[in-house]
């Protein structure tokens, strides 16, 4: 099939392939050697991903990176969920000041609660842990807020009809509410997904025990090891970078798949 417009298409061809070209170049860069990209020649290997692997541990990285992130996700979309269903749905009394205070989290800078959360999880002996690793994620004022206005814009009639149908609060969030808003926590689930897998600053801080490092910790351990002569190996790095990079795309294209399924059902009826 032709498409209607071949100067858009190949337009929109020329945009993507120009935003992927960073990501082409360092997938492309690390089958290089070190010795090759610094001499200006053209040698390829797969050491570098053997390496990365092996010897610097990056499957213990990346296993750590899926367990923070996965459960994150999961703990942080429930938690906002039910907030967002109880101030879209009920009346109760500070209920406004709840959410304004929810959405006032929006304004504070992340950096700012470090201090905070460190020296409650700290007391709490939560340190050097997953748990300390994936607390400060579940609480996400923005993800709330979001689905609040989601599900404000859901009928009411068809909470209604369940609660006619003997349903109590949990089973009309569950069985009405979320299939519903599928679209809308898919999307905060990616969100909130995307900004635990690349977080560096709070592992940073929170953990000391190689064995716990994310990878994004791991890629900064690389840039301190020497290709020779004091220099960065380059190659190797890229190559820890596009391991990194695969269970996001894979992630991604589940999501984006059901996204816009859901969206497009949503848009017929």
């Amino acid at each position: 099939m032709k498409p209607e417009r071949p100067a858009l298409t190949i337009l929109a061809l020329a945009g993507g392939l120009l935003f992927l070209l960073p990501v082409l170049y360092s997938i492309w860069l690390s089958f290089q050697t070190a010795h090759a990209y610094y001499s200006g020649g053209l040698e390829f290997t797969l050491g570098n991903y053997g390496n990365a692997i092996g010897q610097y541990h990056f499957l213990r990285y990346l296993l750590n990176s899926l367990i923070v992130s996965g459960v994150g996700t999961v703990a942080g979309l429930s938690v906002a969920t039910a907030a967002a269903f109880a101030f879209a749905r009920f009346r109760f009394p500070g209920g406004n000041f709840l959410f304004a205070a929810t959405v006032a989290t929006l304004m504070i800078p992340s950096h700012i609660t470090l201090i905070p959360n460190y020296l409650t999880l700290a007391q709490a002996g939560l340190l050097d842990s997953y748990a300390g690793l994936i607390l400060p994620a579940v609480g996400n004022g923005f993800a709330a807020f979001f689905l609040r206005q989601y599900i404000r814009g859901i009928p009411r009639a068809l909470d209604e009809a369940a609660y006619m149908d003997g349903a109590t609060p949990l089973k009309v969030l569950w069985r009405v509410i979320v299939p519903i808003a599928r679209p809308a926590i898919l999307s905060m689930g990616l969100f909130i997904f995307l900004g635990e897998w690349n977080s560096y600053i709070w592992p940073l801080v929170a953990i000391n025990n190689d064995d716990l490092f994310t990878l994004q910790i791991g890629l900064t351990r690389l840039y301190k090891l020497n290709a020779g002569e004091g220099l960065i190996d380059w190659p190797l790095v890229m190559a820890a970078s596009t391991i990194s990079l695969l269970p996001v795309i894979a992630g991604f294209a589940l999501v984006e798949r059901h996204l816009v399924r859901d969206i497009t059902a949503g848009a017929l009826k």
